[in-house]
């Protein structure tokens, strides 16, 4: 892997995957620079919206919210963008926090909505 290339993870509620995915392909120039992982229908949706290439993990609420936490704790994601909702009860809301626990934790960047997700990727 080259230097300059991070590992980002991608995850959106499903109210904010096609926010997720116009912010993707706003910056596609800029991820297509890096290695991306993302759970099972976030990532298929970044995959169609721009062409890009993802790692698919499960589903969030089958185990790819887990997936990315334990890729976060054995050092092997960069960059968490995470599109939360903030509005609407998640059934898999324990997954939702111990995930954004563990970025919090192991100190990887986490980036909630397009704002901080911009700021992130300026970063890497």
């Amino acid at each position: 892997m080259e230097a300059c290339m991070a590992r980002i993870g991608l995850v959106a509620h499903d109210d904010k995957k096609d926010d997720l995915c116009a912010w993707a392909e706003r910056h596609r120039h800029k991820l297509v620079q890096h290695e991306l992982w993302g759970t099972g229908t976030t990532g298929s949706r970044v995959m169609a919206a721009t062409g890009l290439t993802v790692q698919l993990l499960k589903s969030g609420p089958l185990g790819g919210d887990q997936q990315l936490g334990a890729m976060i704790c054995e050092g092997r994601l960069d960059v968490l963008i995470f599109f939360i909702d903030p509005l609407s009860a998640q059934p898999h809301d324990v997954d939702v926090k111990a995930l954004t626990r563990l970025a919090t934790l192991y100190d990887v960047p986490l980036a909630n909505n397009r704002s901080t997700a911009d700021a992130v990727l300026a970063a890497v």
